[in-house]
């Protein structure tokens, strides 16, 4: 599953660091829902990237069990400030998961989707390789999930961007010794069809970055 909402400012609408943030109420809300859907779930391990929101979400929706923290399954990095054009700013933001996204570009200016799904496959590919599960819960981010679900469906390594992970999605997974099935992917426990919002999470996240750009001081 995706972590549930968070947000990446603060109430004064500072910016915070994407490796310090941490569930919303609403995101809490989210990661319970997720738990009443996983009630009579046997979890036998329980995976995250060790970056607080995951760690946050798992200890909501699994709390009987300490999680493993997997620092190759981090989200993928954006660049800094400086590292896109003024003009290119909204196109990055809302064309980067866009269909069949070219392993060479940036997520915003830094990592390139090539470089993580490079370090996405192989841990995925050492959990299906431990034999002392037989249920696991991964939670993690929205692009690492996409990667997960990329090489899962097609076995290769790409990165099919329009595979929209809302905060606190479940994706269902059934592994097998040489192939997988997708069961479900992407419903969010807390809003089945989600007719809540027509919005992409990269939409909402451009937003708060334009809300956030043009209240500073100065701007």
């Amino acid at each position: 599953m995706r972590h549930a909402d968070v947000a990446y400012v603060d109430a004064e609408g500072r910016p915070v660091r994407p490796d310090e943030v941490l569930l919303t109420p609403v995101g809490v809300e989210q990661a319970h829902a997720a738990a009443v859907l996983f009630a009579g779930i046997r979890f036998d391990k329980v995976v995250t990237s060790g970056l607080p929101r995951t760690l946050q979400t798992a200890g909501i929706v699994a709390p009987g069990l300490e999680p493993e923290a997997w620092p190759d399954l981090r989200e993928i990095e954006p660049g800094g400030p400086g590292d896109l054009d003024e003009e290119d700013i909204e196109a990055a933001f809302l064309t980067a998961f866009r269909g069949l996204v070219p392993l060479e570009r940036r997520f915003l200016g830094g990592e390139t989707f090539g470089s993580l799904v490079d370090r996405v496959v192989p841990a995925v590919e050492r959990l299906r390789a431990d034999p002392a599960w037989d249920t696991a819960l991964a939670v993690l981010h929205g692009a690492v999930n996409r990667a997960v679900i990329s090489y899962a469906l097609t076995g290769e390594r790409c990165f099919l961007g329009g595979l929209e992970q809302a905060p606190g999605c479940v994706t269902v997974l059934d592994v097998g010794d040489e192939d997988w099935v997708v069961r479900t992917a992407g419903l969010a426990p807390y809003d089945l069809l989600q007719a809540g919002t027509r919005e992409t999470t990269m939409e909402l996240l451009f937003a708060e970055f334009r809300d956030r750009t043009q209240t500073r001081p100065g701007a």
